[in-house]
């Protein structure tokens, strides 16, 4: 019996030494270092290739068309779904939101409301017609109509041999002229990351 005792207090005073040796560490670094822990999608891989990607758009001869045709007005361009394809979790909506913010700090184009943003918008136009004074509520019909809607994929291989193993990641974007359906634009970025163990 006292070896038991002595024996479960010898075991609770090591793993309370273990446990006391063992440190975590936090530290803030800035959000725009890239750090790559396991080589999966991360942050930087969506910031660098929305950022890239909105460059080769707003390079195609799209935009100077539209503005010739438009007499010198700003294309008004909606961000619609990009689908994540490829064998892991990516946040969508992370690099959709990277891609609609490199479209702003552009100053190139217009960009409106898509999907579940825009109809929280009308829900507070609807609520402002009953509530808000007249010379104050948000009138309907005032929408600024989209001229082209980018939509596009995330897609992955993966090669694995041994201790070794290539992530390859390709996304594909599009934008579609919204009244003719033309494809306006396609572009491609792909990233390559080489891991060992």
């Amino acid at each position: 019996m006292k070896i038991k005792i002595y024996l479960s207090l010898t075991l609770v005073l090591a793993l309370s030494i273990l446990s006391g040796c063992m440190t975590h560490k936090v530290e803030r670094v800035d959000t725009k270092e890239a750090i790559d822990l396991s080589g999966r999608w991360n942050d930087t891989d969506s910031r660098l290739v929305a950022e890239e990607m909105v460059d080769q758009v707003l390079g195609g001869a799209w935009i100077n068309n539209h503005l010739q045709s438009s007499d010198g007005e700003k294309p008004v361009v909606v961000v619609g779904l990009v689908y994540n394809k490829s064998h892991e979790h990516i946040s969508a909506e992370t690099f959709i939101k990277d891609v609609e913010k490199a479209f702003i700090n552009s100053g190139r184009v217009r960009l409106v409301q898509a999907g579940d943003k825009r109809e929280e918008l009308r829900k507070e136009r609807a609520a402002q017609q009953e509530f808000a004074s007249m010379e104050t509520a948000k009138q309907w019909g005032q929408e600024l109509g989209a001229d082209f809607m980018m939509n596009g994929d995330i897609n992955s291989i993966v090669d694995t041999y041994k201790k070794e193993r290539v992530n390859f990641y390709k996304v594909n974007l599009e934008l579609s002229n919204l009244e003719t359906n033309e494809v306006v634009w396609i572009g491609d970025k792909e990233i390559k990351k080489y891991i060992t163990k």
